[in-house]
């Protein structure tokens, strides 16, 4: 086989490559979502390795049902700390329990009203690689049981270093046990409610 011949086989395979590599990219779909933090939601449930979707919702999932982004949704927040308080055990939708204190009190206000939140710290968590800092805001709103899941929402929050915060009530979630009864999911403390709808962040799992 003389040297012309590798070379023009060598061309029309790097053209393969590419145009293969082209249509790969083509028929992959764009991540839906208004923000970041919406398409990496949408960018784990498609995930079978972190989706807490059964296999028959992933197939074909696409996105989400979120709320519109609502600036007024995103607030700040006054932190209090509560150094002092006991550890107790959380209750959750199954026979399993978390061990749990309140961090502190957020005050804030939110569609022109004054409210204010117990924050968590879990002392399993807490000791693990990423989450020293970590703190879990579970509530309840008036939109619990119509347009969003029925049991509440969670927000992920961080310990910050001074005792004011942002809270963005765009990336409240739901617990997976809203999309699989086999996860185990902490119940929503009853202070921990909201008298007022809450429309930003994820909305109810429509199930197929």
């Amino acid at each position: 086989m003389n040297s012309k011949l590798i070379l023009h086989m060598k061309i029309a395979f790097s053209f393969l490559v590419l145009f293969t590599l082209i249509g790969c990219a083509q028929n992959k779909e764009p991540l839906l979502g208004e923000t970041d933090w919406q398409r990496q939601q949408n960018a784990d449930f498609k995930d079978a390795s972190k989706s807490p979707l059964k296999a028959k919702d992933r197939k074909g999932f696409k996105t989400l049902d979120f709320f519109p982004v609502d600036s007024s949704a995103i607030v700040e927040a006054t932190l209090k700390r509560t150094p002092d308080s006991d550890w107790f055990l959380m209750q959750t939708t199954t026979d399993r329990v978390s061990n749990e204190r309140i961090y502190g009190i957020v005050t804030f206000e939110l569609q022109g009203r004054p409210f204010e939140l117990a924050v968590y710290q879990g002392q399993d968590l807490m000791t693990k690689a990423g989450f020293e800092d970590y703190l879990f805001l579970p509530f309840m709103d008036n939109t619990n049981g119509d347009s969003t899941y029925g049991g509440g929402r969670y927000l992920d929050l961080r310990i910050p270093e001074g005792d004011h915060m942002i809270i963005d009530f765009n990336k409240a979630y739901n617990p997976y046990c809203a999309y699989n009864a086999k996860y185990s999911c902490p119940i929503v403390p009853r202070n921990n409610y909201l008298d007022i709808k809450v429309e930003a962040g994820v909305k109810a799992f429509n199930k197929n």
